[in-house]
């Protein structure tokens, strides 16, 4: 038995995306790869025949069920195909970065037990780490897809492990998160209530594959509904996805917060025709006010932001039946249980508008397994009942949701525990900062100090003094920067999220 929030007990993931598509429409374009002047297009038959080809395919050559696929390739279709291929067999995907060095895919082969190992786009792996592991190439997956297919798809449980993805730990080294098949479908709350999704959608995300950002919003959810996606594998260009959604009449378009900048800034959108274009999704980091702003005068289209993580997914969003109200990123998406608990002592819900720690319930289907081989990270993360991922945040009188940054990245001031994106807002607001990030800056051994780092706009100069007295007419004395540090780029992860650990060493 199933209902609205949980999945039947035997659900698999790749079946709820592919099946009914390839039975319903099959003729009808699920995925548009447009690359430096090519275009792929497969339908829902195709993919469908693929992803069951490659599924068959994998477990023909010896593997069983639960073994992991590590898929460590370029931002190409046979990286989706044999993610759902390997969660139709009843394996396990394991998404990686096609930027990840040598010795970093090393770990994740080893540390996961990567039984397959699929290699392409000129990513390579040495035969030391490879070991006895099945290594598939181009040549290979071409036969996977060509040979007889699965008659269906693995008859798996919800809470079977499907996918494994690899995250930022406590550590040195990234830990994974390992979810259940019924992820995919605790993904209908975002669907619905931020993206918005139906069967007549086109969705055009600016992500590469391996991301769970394109994964999920770019493939599982427009396929769970019977909508086509469209994606970008060519040189990296702000200025393309203008062109793209007017081409291909993109209805919704999927990036983190400073690509929407980027388009702003090199995109000529009034050159392009966005009236197909329903409205923006934006999640990754915090989207600052004057960018929602200045997208939607340009634009004249919504721009809708979520919150959330490896281990759950978006959970908190704006969106069409979610009203906008900037600065936050929305609310708990109907249906979710989230509750903001103390930072310490027992776990028991706080009242709206006290400052917390940001949770979600157990039940939550689309909430990880766990963490693969980590319980001493599993174990910090469990309080009772809720999951607690370290976001510091209050929920108001109409339950939206205001996030005061990560536990963990807190800094002391004075005696005082400061939000770094508190600042951050602060600066990004004076006329000369482009980007900010701001950290503890080390000055001496045994202290440091609130230090922001700030890329300015196009012709402003460089002036520690005026944005240091910008921030103390807007800010308490403690939780004032005394130091400015200008830098030419901030550092980002692959997926462009800001690093705050790394912004001293940025500065040098």
């Amino acid at each position: 038995m199933s209902d609205d929030r949980h999945p039947p007990a035997r659900f698999n993931a790749a079946r709820y995306c592919l099946a009914d598509n390839a039975r319903l429409r099959p003729d009808k374009t699920a995925l548009i790869l447009v690359g430096d002047g090519t275009v792929s297009r497969l339908t829902f038959a195709e993919v469908d025949r693929a992803v069951r080809g490659i599924a068959a395919g994998l477990l023909g050559l010896g593997l069983k069920p639960g073994d992991r696929v590590m898929i460590r390739m370029g931002n190409d279709a046979d990286y989706a195909l044999l993610h759902f291929g390997a969660m139709a067999a009843g394996l396990v995907a394991l998404p990686s970065s096609p930027q990840l060095t040598e010795p970093e895919a090393a770990f994740l082969m080893e540390n996961s037990g990567a039984a397959a190992v699929a290699i392409g786009g000129g990513c390579t792996v040495s035969p030391a780490a490879l070991g006895g592991r099945l290594r598939l190439d181009a040549d290979g997956i071409a036969a996977l897809k060509a040979g007889p297919p699965l008659p269906g798809y693995a008859d798996t449980a919800a809470d079977d492990p499907a996918m494994l993805i690899y995250t930022s730990g406590t550590t040195s080294r990234p830990k994974g998160v390992l979810h259940g098949h019924r992820a995919a479908y605790g993904r209908r709350p975002m669907v619905d209530h931020w993206v918005g999704l139906t069967e007549t959608d086109v969705m055009l995300h600016a992500g590469t594959m391996n991301w769970t950002y394109t994964l999920g919003v770019g493939l599982s959810d427009p396929w769970s509904v019977g909508a086509t996606t469209v994606l970008y594998n060519g040189p990296r260009d702000p200025s393309v996805w203008p062109r793209l959604m007017a081409e291909y009449g993109a209805t919704l378009f999927a990036a983190v917060p400073t690509l929407y900048r980027q388009i702003l800034k090199y995109g000529d959108l009034p050159a392009h025709d966005l009236s197909r274009l329903r409205h923006g999704c934006t999640a990754g980091e915090p989207l600052p006010v004057d960018l929602l702003d200045a997208w939607t005068a340009a634009t004249g289209k919504p721009l809708y932001e979520a919150l959330g993580m490896s281990e759950i997914s978006t959970y908190i969003s704006s969106g069409p039946t979610i009203p906008v109200r900037p600065g936050s990123p929305g609310k708990p998406q109907p249906g979710r249980r989230v509750a903001i608990l103390p930072v310490e002592g027992a776990p028991v819900p706080l009242p709206a508008g006290e400052s917390g720690l940001l949770a979600v319930h157990r039940s939550e289907p689309g909430l990880m397994l766990g963490y693969w081989h980590r319980p001493e990270e599993e174990a910090e993360v469990f309080r009772g009942d809720w999951f607690v991922g370290g976001d510091l945040a209050r929920l108001d009188a109409d339950g939206y949701l205001w996030f005061e940054g990560r536990n963990n990245d807190l800094m002391k001031a004075m005696g005082y525990r400061v939000a770094p994106n508190e600042v951050e807002v602060v600066l990004a607001t004076h006329p000369s900062v482009a980007e900010v990030g701001v950290a503890e800056l080390p000055v001496r051994a045994d202290v440091s100090v609130i230090c922001g780092f700030v890329v300015l706009q196009p012709g402003a100069a460089p002036d520690a003094d005026a944005l240091l007295a910008w921030c103390a007419e807007r800010l308490a004395a403690y939780k004032r920067p005394r130091e400015i540090r200008f830098l030419d780029a901030l550092p980002r992860t692959a997926n462009g999220k800001v690093q705050r650990k790394r912004l001293a060493a940025a500065a040098g």
